[in-house]
């Protein structure tokens, strides 16, 4: 029992529960998105619902009025087409407002420890110049 606290206690575990729950609730703001603002704009053009692009494949197709398809072999391109568009929304949304700017911070702070770690050698040999000096002067 003792292990199992410990594992979930460890911090990635619990920056990735987070993580999942964010997630979750970033999806509904991208399916939100692409229904009120991306099928109205493809709607100007053709149907508002991108899930109403179909072509039949096989044989007239027809569906029910329950939308099973009794007929025929129906190719659902829309709702493929409606998912890449939330796939890639949500892709540029992470890159661009969290690991591009988490990258640039990453950077910054690997600069500025390296800066930080040459100024301490720099102090190290100044003061390792003084010690001599000051040993060389006693004798």
């Amino acid at each position: 029992m003792k292990g199992f606290k410990e594992f979930l206690l460890r911090g990635n575990v619990v920056d990735l529960a987070v993580a999942v729950v964010i997630g979750a609730a970033f999806t509904n703001i991208v399916n939100a998105f692409v229904k009120g603002v991306i099928n109205p704009l493809v709607g100007a053009f053709g149907p508002k619902d991108l899930d109403s692009y179909t072509s039949c494949l096989k044989g007239p197709c027809e569906v029910s009025a329950t939308g099973e398809v009794t007929s025929g072999i129906m190719i659902l391109w829309g709702s493929v087409l409606s998912a890449m568009l939330q796939f890639l929304i949500t892709a540029a949304v992470v890159y661009f407002c969290l690991i591009l700017p988490m990258t640039r911070f990453t950077a910054k702070r690997k600069t500025l420890a390296e800066e930080q770690a040459e100024a301490e050698a720099k102090e190290v040999v100044l003061l390792t110049e003084i010690r001599d000096a000051l040993v060389t002067r006693q004798r």
